[in-house]
């Protein structure tokens, strides 16, 4: 088997040994506990991003750094390098630091996830060594992600990070060293699943399929005619074998709202049992932060109220067969599609309709300061 990047299969194992039904996006007032968790998040955050830039010479963080309202801040990407036709990735790759680089690196993404979180996210670095043991294609490169601080690195500032690369960004917004936005939240997994080597059996994002393919496997003929997005409605270049292939909002800098006709079926006509799976499948792309960090976020945790939740599927209900779904809110979008390479190529997303790259909070910021 042909090897070349340093980032093996083995590697891999041994790092891996509220309501939002108001469009009201105002924060509620956190208690002393939460105030504590979301100070220590906000601290160590700052404290691996000032490690990071530390290790690296003058021309290195002139690479890594912007300003906070730099135009690079919502210039974000989830496909290849070679993919990207106009613009490039901004930061510094991981392929141009030195080891000891390296792990400050990924200390700073290791400061905002969860346990599953960063499980997830190195799992889909990791596959792209599989990538490359199948295509043999350079670019398929473990390494080949990217990091970039926006503003000052302040446990009490406005500050912004985003860790990139092919199938993953994630990005985080910090306001007065309290508040925090975690979208837009990428993560997408090719193989879905690992059919072959050392990590055979792999499915990185099982949870987001899993929960939804049990969710809509539940439904009665009516409800999943409800929930169900009419594509005869839809551009035929948004689809595959009728299927929608991809997720609609794509990289764009801003969710367009016109591109979700079909909300599907309401919170309010599920059943008990089945409202409890769709707040666990919306869990199960907020776990992917730490719980003192979503403290911070307008979810204040886990989701516990699904008013105003709305559930939309197209496509098969069984493994193999393309699939896709969306969730909404009045403030965020989940979406899902399964619909690439014999339906084992999975992207799924996180966006908020106004608050993506933190704007709806560095507006208010920026305006308190302004009025000052």
């Amino acid at each position: 088997m042909k090897t070349y990047h340093s980032f093996s299969s083995l590697a891999l194992l041994t790092c891996l040994t509220v309501s939002l039904g108001s469009s009201n996006l105002t924060f509620a007032e956190p208690t002393k506990a939460q105030q504590a968790a979301i100070n220590r998040a906000s601290s160590e955050m700052a404290s691996a991003a000032k490690r990071f830039l530390a290790s690296l010479p003058e021309e290195q963080r002139k690479a890594a750094t912007f300003k906070l309202d730099s135009k690079e801040r919502d210039s974000w990407y989830f496909i290849p390098d070679f993919a990207i036709k106009d613009d490039k990735r901004t930061g510094l790759p991981m392929t141009q630091m030195t080891p000891q680089q390296q792990i400050f690196a990924v200390t700073l993404p290791a400061t905002a996830l969860s346990h599953r979180g960063f499980l997830e996210m190195n799992s889909i670095r990791a596959l792209e060594q599989v990538l490359f043991e199948l295509e043999g294609k350079d670019y398929r490169n473990p390494e080949l992600y990217y990091v970039s601080i926006f503003g000052k690195p302040d446990p009490k500032g406005t500050w912004g990070w985003r860790f990139e690369g092919h199938h993953l960004s994630v990005n985080v917004t910090i306001v007065d060293g309290k508040k925090f936005s975690v979208t837009p939240s990428f993560f997408g997994s090719n193989p879905a699943t690992v059919k072959q080597g050392p990590l055979k059996g792999v499915e990185v994002l099982k949870e987001e399929q899993q929960l939804a393919l049990n969710l809509v496997k539940s439904f009665n003929p009516d409800q999943l005619a409800i929930a169900t997005i009419d594509t005869a409605a839809v551009d035929k270049k948004l689809l595959a074998k009728s299927v929608i292939k991809e997720v609609l909002t794509t990289d764009d800098p801003v969710v367009d709202k016109g591109l979700i006709q079909h909300k599907g079926i309401q919170y309010a006509d599920l059943d008990p049992k089945q409202q409890k799976m769709l707040l666990k499948l919306v869990n199960a792309y907020l776990g992917r932060f730490r719980p003192e960090l979503l403290k911070g976020t307008r979810y204040l945790g886990n989701l516990r109220d699904g008013d105003h939740l709305y559930f939309a599927w197209s496509g098969g209900q069984k493994r193999g067969e393309f699939h896709y779904y969306r969730i909404q809110s009045k403030v965020f979008l989940i979406e899902f599609a399964n619909t690439q390479n014999d339906a084992n190529h999975v992207h799924a997303v996180f966006r908020e309709f106004d608050g993506d790259f933190g704007r709806d909070l560095l507006k208010e910021h920026f305006s308190k300061h302004h009025d000052k």
